[in-house]
């Protein structure tokens, strides 16, 4: 697997950038090479991506997503793996760092041109540019969802209430 990392700032709060940046089904309004998201499950989505002629479409699990600090995912598909992470570090109030990191297992002559050729670091760059401009023009995320992902699994938002110590007694 290769990797390709690529940070930006941004001119908002951290929890702007990172509400916005879960927002999946928003993606193709930024990025030119995302032509569709669906949001399957909170922790599955499917992508739609096109390069030039190539069109690629994936399944992606998030694996780990912690509010304001960091979304990672895999992809599921046999013929174009890659892991990637995203993380959001404030650097002021209303400024954010967001570092995106991909790791790609090229697969076949076309997908070890592309990489030796730098096609994914230059594509990467200029999708979270379109990413700073989107989001600075808006000022704020066009929705949210605050929930938390471990182990590719949904963490409950709220603790289960206590139970009772006495058979069929009420709670509350």
């Amino acid at each position: 697997m290769h990797t390709v990392e690529e940070t930006i700032d941004v001119a908002v709060p951290v929890s702007t950038a990172y509400n916005q940046w879960t927002q999946f089904k928003s993606f193709p309004r930024f990025a030119s090479v995302v032509t569709k998201v669906e949001q399957l499950r909170p922790n599955l989505t499917h992508w739609v991506i096109r390069l030039g002629p190539v069109r690629r479409d994936f399944v992606a699990e998030i694996v780990e997503q912690v509010p304001d600090s960091h979304v990672v995912w895999r992809s599921m598909d046999r013929t174009s793996r890659h892991r990637g992470e995203v993380t959001f570090r404030a650097t002021a109030p209303d400024r954010t760092s967001v570092t995106v990191r991909l790791r790609v297992e090229p697969k076949g002559v076309r997908g070890r041109l592309a990489h030796a050729s730098g096609v994914t670091r230059r594509v990467l760059r200029a999708e979270l540019g379109h990413f700073k401009d989107f989001i600075e023009g808006l000022g704020q995320e066009c929705g949210t969802w605050r929930g938390v992902i471990r182990g590719g699994h949904v963490q409950p938002s709220e603790p289960a209430p206590p139970r009772s110590r006495v058979a069929h007694w009420p709670v509350g």
